[in-house]
């Protein structure tokens, strides 16, 4: 029964999931041609996200919301469990967010026209130096739109659902862009949808929202501290939640 109840979830999910992509993507793309930094963005984004939700039978738990400011820009960092904290994040965070996704995506008919419409920002790993200064270009493009970046640190989600060592990246731009670090804990992603099974088994992801962490008067030599602070927040809420850390 377990099973089959799995089996039909996951079948739910997918198709579900592959139809509101396939209409979210169109809405935004002609949206976008007329205004791409209309409310009606978020709330396609929001709507989409419900529907992987909803349809892989994942309720969604939220602590913290009262420290997300509207009306400013964040580097939301978050670990990273499945794909499921894509829609977890928009729908908990609540503001504009964007992410960084990987330029094969963007060879998806439909979806890549919908990523670009909305600022998804490409990144090719292949790239090596190049690719920085390009991410570093289009984020400073969302924050001029009063948008948030979400970059997941660990870099990939790993197939243990064990947490691993943040790196840099995130931590430069923030400091960079003068942007305040806004730390976000995702727990049960991982058991709902694990990352290369394809299975969907459903239930709780919460998400608690820490205090945004400032960056005003920090320099590139604070960037390791900084990443190691917010790591160790991460880190303890994931702990407390029942997960596990490699840090």
């Amino acid at each position: 029964m377990h099973r089959a109840l799995t089996f039909l979830r996951t079948i739910v999910t997918w198709v579900a999931g592959a139809i509101a992509t396939v209409i979210g993507a169109t809405a935004v793309v002609v949206i976008a041609l007329i205004n791409d930094t209309s409310p009606l963005i978020e709330r396609v984004i929001w709507g989409w996200s419900r529907v992987w939700l909803v349809s892989s039978g994942t309720k969604l738990e939220v602590v913290g919301r009262e420290h997300v400011d509207p009306e400013k820009s964040y580097v939301v960092v978050a670990n990273h469990l499945s794909t499921l904290d894509i829609m977890a994040c928009f729908l908990a965070v609540r503001i504009p967010i964007r992410y960084l996704a990987k330029k094969e995506l963007f060879k998806v008919p439909i979806l890549a026209q919908g990523m670009r419409a909305v600022g998804i920002i490409e990144v090719d790993r292949e790239a090596r130096s190049a690719v920085h200064a390009e991410v570093n270009r289009q984020a400073q493009d969302l924050i001029a739109k009063k948008r948030s970046l979400i970059i997941y640190p660990e870099g990939t989600r790993p197939r243990d659902g064990v947490m691993r060592p943040f790196k840099k990246g995130a931590f430069t731009m923030a400091i960079s862009g003068g942007l305040p670090i806004l730390p976000v804990t995702i727990s049960g992603s991982y058991e709902a949808f694990p990352p290369g099974q394809g299975w969907v088994r459903g239930g709780t992801i919460r998400v608690v929202i820490d205090e945004p962490i400032p960056t005003e008067g920090l320099a590139q030599s604070d960037v390791a501290d900084l990443r190691d602070r917010v790591q160790a927040l991460i880190a303890s809420r994931v702990t407390a939640m029942g997960g596990k850390v490699s840090v």
